[in-house]
């Protein structure tokens, strides 16, 4: 299990947050700190030495939304491997600790990814980053301010913490919150709820003044929680330009056109004018300087919600890797290469297109199904029912005692269905009273929303155990 953190009772955080809330935010951006301040170690790093926001252009307005001067607090990214993510968290980091100092919690899926990020990313980048190592003090023993899992710098601390930990996401007060690769976090922790919510609870302090990014590659549809986060915000994916039309659009894996069996061959065909794009025109597509830019994808009402909501979202995927990272054809290749194997198409779907997978099987995406709910009152007849059944299933219970359990629908065309009313009916099933109520209900009727009165055109009854089936047979005869 992770460590949890130093028991603390919050107040000098609370303290610290009251007083930086008077200090106004640093004019300085998180991608502009990155271009002066950033450097990548020569472990660790496929190209180490100064940082270049350019490198990967798309990275700079999500860096932007993590600065304390723009609006969003909740920035979402989904997103596939090879496109610079977790450098971008670390240079985040970076800019908290020597700009704009707070407590920071950096949380991981495991206690495993906590230490490789720490050792491995975070110590290494602040040693050869020289205004983090000015203030970041070394580790030196146990009773250095510094450990594995908490770095100190003036005005702050950063914990690291493993997503499998719920000691570790609860108590003090968190400004700045980076929840990375939620996908593989526990559903539940300790019975005490799911992380994501947990570690979003520490920024309560902190107001509009607060700073949450989710950022994950997507795992199984229905199931992911970057997925679901992400279809709640304005959904920005990275415009690009094409080099003989010049017309915008952002990248999809089914117009990578290759000849099969020859990935490098493998060329984009733009939507609007179908000429092919070869990978060597990537570079100058993905420069702002020609009009790339991102862009909300999402229905009006969707992007409206989310803007007052204060969030922001992203999506991209490895077809944008920058030239010398993931090419076109190596896309390809893995593609021909995943054929007739769940296992590598999945990985496929998740890490290279950054998409969600989807299961197959005879089991419904609760997921999709839930949210194509309608609303409507029992009692009520929603639009479309052209006419009502009534279902009554026989309960037959110890003593005599038992029920009609009755479910009322309304049809519609094309098979669609209403559940409109559902009623119990107690009392003993062989004496006459509870069928008395039975015949009342059927002569009920029930308003549609224009004013019309429905009543129920069939009944369907079962005949229940052999104590009930002549009962059931009466009835109906009467009926």
């Amino acid at each position: 299990m992770t460590s949890p953190l130093p028991d603390y009772d919050g107040a000098e955080d609370i303290l610290r947050a009251w007083q930086s809330g008077l200090a106004p935010d640093p004019a300085m951006t998180v991608s502009e700190w990155a271009d002066e301040h950033a450097y990548l170690p020569q472990e660790g790093a496929a190209e180490p030495g100064k940082y270049r926001v350019a490198r990967a252009p798309f990275l700079r307005t999500i860096m932007d939304a993590l600065s304390p001067g723009h609006w969003a607090t909740k920035i979402v990214w989904s997103k596939s491997a090879q496109v610079g993510a977790t450098q971008a968290g670390i240079v985040w980091m970076g800019y908290v600790m020597d700009v704009s100092p707070g407590a920071m919690l950096a949380v991981q899926a495991n206690e495993a990814a906590a230490k490789k990020l720490s050792r491995q990313r975070l110590d290494s980048a602040i040693r050869v980053t020289p205004r983090l190592r000015e203030i970041i003090a070394p580790q030196k023993g146990r009773e250095s301010a510094n450990t594995m899992f908490e770095k100190s710098f003036p005005g702050g601390h950063l914990f690291i913490q493993g997503g499998n930990s719920a000691a570790g996401l609860r108590s003090m007060p968190i400004r700045y919150v980076h929840l990375d690769e939620v996908d593989s976090y526990e559903d539940d922790l300790d019975g005490e709820g799911d992380p994501v919510s947990l570690a979003e609870a520490r920024t309560i302090t902190y107001g509009r003044r607060k700073k949450i990014f989710i950022s994950s590659t997507p795992t199984i549809r229905g199931a992911s929680r970057v997925e679901r986060e992400f279809e709640l915000t304005d959904q920005n994916r990275y415009h690009v330009p094409c080099p003989h039309c010049g017309a915008l659009q952002w990248l999809k894996f089914e117009r990578l056109k290759w000849e099969w069996g020859k990935p490098r061959t493998a060329a984009y065909q733009c939507e609007h004018c179908d000429e092919l794009i070869e990978e060597r025109n990537k570079t100058w597509m993905l420069d702002p300087a020609n009009g790339a830019d991102w862009m909300p994808t999402a229905a009006p009402e969707v992007i409206e919600k989310a803007r007052e909501s204060n969030v922001i979202g992203f999506h991209i995927s490895g077809l944008y890797s920058p030239l010398g990272w993931l090419s076109w054809p190596d896309i390809a290749s893995q593609w021909e290469d995943a054929q007739g194997h769940a296992g590598e198409l999945k990985a496929f779907k998740n890490t290279i297109l950054g998409e969600s997978w989807e299961e197959r099987g005879e089991a419904p995406d609760w997921q999709r199904l839930y949210d194509r709910r309608e609303a409507w009152d029992l009692g009520q007849v929603p639009d479309g029912v052209l006419f009502l059944t009534m279902g009554v299933d026989v309960q037959r219970g110890s003593g005599g005692h038992g029920w009609l359990d009755c479910h009322i629908w309304g049809w519609g065309r094309n098979g669609e269905s209403w559940l409109v009313d559902h009623r119990r009916l107690d009392g003993d099933v062989v004496q006459e009273a509870v069928w008395e109520d039975l015949t009342e209900l059927c002569a009920e009727t029930f308003t549609c929303s224009s004013g019309v009165e429905m009543s129920i055109a069939r009944v369907g009854i079962d005949t229940g155990d052999g104590m009930t089936t002549d009962v059931v047979y009466s009835w109906c005869r009467r009926m």
